[in-house]
């Protein structure tokens, strides 16, 4: 295909969009839902709204949150459109257009408290989104951004070969531990309706349904908007949009899925037998691994001082330190956090146990830093209920609340403080959530209860 007719292709493709209120699923209620996780923001909050397209979004956040809002794209009409309908929503001082590259932007370091991308972060890549904004933010600042995802482990064939040939699919699971890669803590997430699609793609099929297709290069955009289109119909259960709100973790630990390696193994049974009186801990570990029933691939995480020899294998952060026990990357594993399979009158649930810091980094957030992160992932696959035995003035940093509450107890006695629950999924029982189990919990072989 010739340059000029892929520019009269695209010329037709952007004839179909100009005009519709947006140019990818959303919606004001998911632009809230996001804002309102972002947490408090300044009083006048510097925003940049990166693919802004028409701008609903940078006017939604001028208007309600009081910001001041730099709308960034490449297609001029659309800022011209954003333009004009901030002057006619009297928020012309609170919105200012430029047409830049999101890839190669011109602001200096910590230049925005808040810097938004719905439906937009493809068209450089999640990974490098992540990567190259993070320094535009100002300390304390939150990167809101959605990304197309599976929601499922196994697409159809059909659809994998329709997002390969567009923009290949990453699924929940590994957005998130892209994310905290990346140096990110993940605040919370949303799950985009169905209505924010039709949103979208109900006023574009008018729009197509009503285009000229003898017009200069429509037919191919007519031919492939109808075909995304038809994907959606047919296949629009393996796949959706997901909502994420972000903020560069304090200091540097670094935490990753435990490798299936024996230098992995050795490292978290050393830390396990440095952190507790006795090796009971290790070996339930080493136990667990060994329970099929029990041990669940990608939940068995660690922390590690910085130095990693592949930066790209760890996934969050912390603070500075060196003791600790090397692990398969090269660097210090200095903190195990682990997730197992457990049941509550039957009904699956996660168990916390155990969590180990070594000892000379204990009090520094390398164990807060490796919870956060295994939660983080258990809740992007999918897990409803996570239960710990704990120190009550501990746990509840994380959301976990007495499991009594709940109506779960153990099959021994503890005190009723100690024993705690975390729902994964928001409030249980509503809003088609899964309602938390009531009973027994009953624990893998290895813990001998």
């Amino acid at each position: 295909m010739t340059q000029q007719s892929t520019s009269v292709i695209t010329d037709a493709f952007f004839a179909l969009h100009h005009g519709l209120p947006r140019q990818g699923p959303g919606s004001d209620a998911t632009t809230r839902a996001l804002l309102a996780l972002a947490g408090e923001l300044p009083a006048r909050p510097r925003v940049l709204d990166l693919g802004c397209g028409p701008g609903r979004s940078a006017l939604l956040l001028a208007a309600e949150a009081g910001a001041d809002v730099t709308a960034v794209d490449l297609h001029e009409p659309f800022l011209a459109e954003l333009r004009a309908a901030a002057r006619a929503r009297g928020l012309a001082d609170s919105v200012h257009t430029v047409r830049a590259d999101m890839g190669d932007l011109p602001w200096p370091d910590g230049s925005f408290d808040l810097i938004w991308a719905e439906s937009s972060a493809y068209s450089i890549g999640f990974d490098t989104a992540l990567g190259s904004w993070r320094r535009l933010l100002a300390p304390g600042g939150t990167l809101v951004l959605t990304e197309c995802e599976w929601t499922g482990d196994d697409p159809s064939a059909e659809a994998r070969a329709f997002w390969d040939a567009h923009y290949p699919l990453r699924t929940a699971e590994r957005n998130t531990r892209a994310a905290l890669a990346a140096g990110y803590a993940v605040l919370g997430t949303v799950s985009q309706p169905e209505s924010d699609w039709q949103e979208y793609y109900g006023p574009l099929g008018d729009r197509a349904d009503a285009a000229d297709p003898g017009a200069p290069g429509m037919a191919e955009a007519l031919a492939a908007t109808r075909a995304e289109l038809a994907m959606r119909r047919e296949h629009g259960t393996e796949y959706g949009y997901t909502g994420y709100v972000l903020r560069p973790a304090d200091g540097a630990w670094l935490t990753r899925p435990e490798a299936a390696s024996g230098a992995d193994r050795a490292a978290v049974r050393a830390v396990n037998a440095a952190a507790f009186p006795t090796v009971a801990e290790a070996d339930l570990v080493d136990a667990l691994r060994e329970d099929p029933d029990a041990w669940l691939e990608g939940l068995s995480y660690v922390a590690e001082a910085p130095g990693a020899a592949d930066p790209a294998e760890a996934e969050v952060t912390g603070t500075t330190g060196t003791a600790g026990a090397t692990g398969a990357t090269g660097a210090d594993v200095v903190a195990h956090a682990l997730l197992t399979r457990c049941h509550v009158d039957g009904v699956p649930a996660l168990c916390l146990a155990p969590v180990a810091v070594h000892p000379a980094h204990q009090g520094t957030g390398a164990g807060t830093a490796v919870v956060r992160a295994v939660l983080h992932v258990a809740r992007a696959r999918g897990e409803q209920l996570v239960l710990v035995l704990g120190h009550p003035d501990y746990y509840p940093r994380f959301g976990f609340t007495p499991a009594s509450g709940y109506g779960i107890r153990p099959s021994f006695e503890v005190p009723d403080a100690a024993l705690m629950a975390l729902v994964l999924d928001g409030t249980p029982g509503t809003d088609g959530s899964t309602p938390v189990p009531r009973g027994t919990i009953t624990y893998p072989a290895a813990f001998g209860v």
